[in-house]
């Protein structure tokens, strides 16, 4: 059976009657109603400073996934995701290994480099012999750019146990997407149940 992830299977759930807003730039933002306190505060959490300078480089960059654990040796495992494209494309072959039966959170660290970026959504499709056994929707949120990394954790899930939950790879493709449409990040990873952590 195809372990592949088709586009349709990554597509988010609309809200019927929402309607995107309008995309501003740093500098739009820097002008809108100086004099409007709420503005101000809404402008601070975003990260964008009165008379802020345009920042500069890529509009996200994701530094790493992680599957967070507290029985997990230091606490996680993780991937790296900002690497080279053949670091990526290790991620298929080499699977991480995760403790079965597990409380666990997915992760992710994140760098917005110029820019507001809003209504970011992370999705991710599991698949185990060509059956999908998991799909994960998640409000990532709107961010602007900032010198330090961000990082955003999920809801907690159970790592499925037993001899059947063992038995195959996990073969995950995860997505990042905006409310425009806008694809950031698409890759594709691995996992296995165990025993225990390795």
């Amino acid at each position: 059976m195809s372990q592949a992830i088709n586009d349709d299977e990554l597509r988010p759930t609309q809200t019927e009657g929402f309607k995107v807003g309008e995309k501003k730039t740093l500098d739009e933002y820097n002008q809108l109603d100086a004099n409007d306190e709420s503005l101000q505060r809404w402008k601070a959490l975003l990260g964008i400073a009165p008379n802020a300078a345009a920042a500069t480089g890529p509009k996200l960059v994701i530094h790493s996934l992680s599957m967070e654990s507290s029985s997990a040796p230091g606490g996680k495992v993780s991937i790296k995701l900002d690497g080279s494209q053949d670091e990526l494309e290790a991620l298929k072959k080499n699977p991480l290994i995760v403790k079965e039966g597990v409380d666990y959170n997915i992760a992710i660290s994140f760098s917005v480099g110029s820019d507001v970026l809003s209504g970011l959504k992370y999705l991710h499709v599991v698949k185990r012999t060509g059956v999908t056994v998991d799909k994960l929707e998640e409000m990532i949120g709107s961010y602007g750019p900032r010198p330090e990394p961000y990082t955003k954790r999920f809801i907690t899930e159970e790592a499925p146990s037993g001899m059947l939950a063992r038995s195959g790879t996990n073969v995950v493709r995860t997505r990042i997407i905006d409310d425009d449409g806008t694809v950031y990040t698409d890759f594709t990873w691995s996992f296995k149940l165990a025993k225990d952590w390795a």
